[in-house]
């Protein structure tokens, strides 16, 4: 596939990039700090003049060569973002997120790409940046869970997700929007994990879950074979959580009175990835335990 890749320069994006190359897709990287030593083009995807001229564009010399003029994306994969609060002010956050999700969504559909791919959040469920402690209204948390957060990040999050069923309504494309856990690269576990370990209340806010970076380019991938689903959001995370307490001692510490809707492992994610599995066929392989002793 030819996919229109942006933010593939960032902490997800990169490993994701790589992934699709690895499996034989050509990717072209559109990041805002993107050089052309990396394959990648530089965009400013709150103009929207640029999306669509960077969309319906040559990625590379090779491309000239057959003399057929600009050939298509197959695809555009959506993951550039202001990537939490507190970076910049929350109206740039906002306007950021919200208007490069817009000219992307709108730019593909007036050139009839097929497919899109956009990275959501779980800070659209609201516990991530509350202010104070929000619980969550049953566990574990799936993707019919309320999505009422307080901050302009998740905020422009609910937003483009709306934005999403709205162009998919119009155009009939496939647009799967991934509400992404806390990812994790590699070297991290070593570096965070043990702090958790000591004092799993750190994890409360990310809903005691997390996604290894490489899993998450295996749903990126998993979604771009998956046809005919139309619009749909699917939470992203890793089976275990990132604690290493027990799902009961969890419960009986940080989540008492909360409803539980099914019986869970011992050591499952309260983000409940279900969905993901069934209807694309995720299969995250990583894990911390891995990384470290429990």
């Amino acid at each position: 596939m030819r996919i229109f890749f942006t933010g593939g320069s960032g902490k997800a994006g990169k490993y994701a990039v790589q992934h699709l190359r690895d499996a034989g897709h050509q990717v072209t990287n559109i990041d805002s700090t993107a050089d052309p030593e990396s394959r990648a083009l530089k965009v400013d995807l709150t103009d929207a003049g640029q999306v669509i001229d960077a969309m319906h564009n040559y990625a590379d010399f090779d491309e000239l060569d057959p003399g057929t003029g600009v050939p298509a994306y197959d695809a555009v994969v959506h993951f550039a973002a202001v990537p939490r609060i507190m970076i910049v002010p929350d109206g740039v956050t906002y306007h950021n997120n919200v208007m490069a999700t817009y000219n992307v969504l709108n730019a593909a559909a007036k050139l009839g790409i097929p497919k899109v791919i956009y990275a959501s959040s779980e800070t659209t469920y609201g516990i991530c940046f509350w202010d104070g402690e929000k619980k969550p209204e049953y566990i574990p948390v799936d993707e019919e869970h309320p999505t009422i957060p307080q901050d302009s990040y998740a905020m422009s999050k609910v937003v483009n997700e709306a934005t999403a069923r709205s162009f998919q309504a119009r155009t009939g494309a496939d647009i799967y929007g991934l509400r992404i856990n806390n990812v994790i690269e590699p070297h991290e576990y070593e570096e965070l994990f043990p702090a958790f370990m000591e004092d799993p209340a750190l994890r409360r806010r990310n809903i005691f879950a997390y996604i290894d970076v490489r899993d998450l380019a295996h749903m990126v991938e998993c979604c771009l074979k998956t046809d005919g689903l139309g619009h749909e959001v699917f939470n992203v995370s890793n089976d275990d959580m990132s604690v290493n307490i027990t799902t009961d001692e969890v419960i009986d510490r940080f989540y008492q009175g909360v409803p539980k809707r099914r019986e869970m492992g011992r050591d499952e994610t309260f983000y409940d990835n279900g969905k993901a599995k069934r209807m694309v066929g995720f299969d995250p392989k990583h894990s911390w335990r891995n990384h470290l002793e429990t």
